[in-house]
């Protein structure tokens, strides 16, 4: 089994069900155990602003899947739940992400390990930083020190 960590994120039809309603769909899933969830957080949209607040929050776990299977098997429960891509950024019913892989760095078409802009993200980092402080965040240092630095991004905890 591989430790793997996920984003989740929603801001569309009852946003905060929707990432619960995920965290359930990701642990019911074949060849993936959830080990644990942060919290959810409020978070103000990144990118296209024009569109409702966000809840995310960053779930552990351990798979069997390889990186691009664990990635094809996130984008199947995108699709199941109604995720659709009309434009970059867009609102979105649930967005799944694939943060980091068990220490693996890549960086394919397909697939970008760690996430490129993770360390940037508050929404991203002060969950990650509530499950595993401690875990490394390739060169770019602890997830607790990253979320240090985006306190300031306007994410509250719910």
């Amino acid at each position: 089994m591989h430790q793997a960590f996920i984003a989740l994120g929603s801001n569309l039809q009852n946003p905060q069900a929707q990432v619960e309603r995920a965290l359930q769909t990701i642990a019911n899933t074949a060849k993936i155990k959830l080990i644990k969830a942060s919290s959810l957080y409020k978070t103000a949209p990144v990118g296209y602003e024009n569109q409702p607040d966000f809840i995310n929050a960053v779930a552990e776990i351990e798979t069997d899947l390889s990186p691009v299977a664990l990635l094809q098997k996130l984008l199947e429960i995108e699709t199941q739940h109604g995720r659709e891509r009309p434009f970059p950024n867009a609102p979105r019913i649930l967005d799944l992400d694939v943060l980091l892989y068990e220490g693996i760095a890549t960086n394919t078409p397909e697939l970008t390990l760690p996430h490129p802009r993770m360390h940037l993200r508050g929404f991203v980092m002060l969950p990650l930083a509530e499950i595993a402080p401690k875990i490394n965040i390739g060169n770019h240092g602890y997830a607790d020190d990253l979320a240090a630095k985006c306190d300031n991004q306007g994410i509250s905890k719910l």
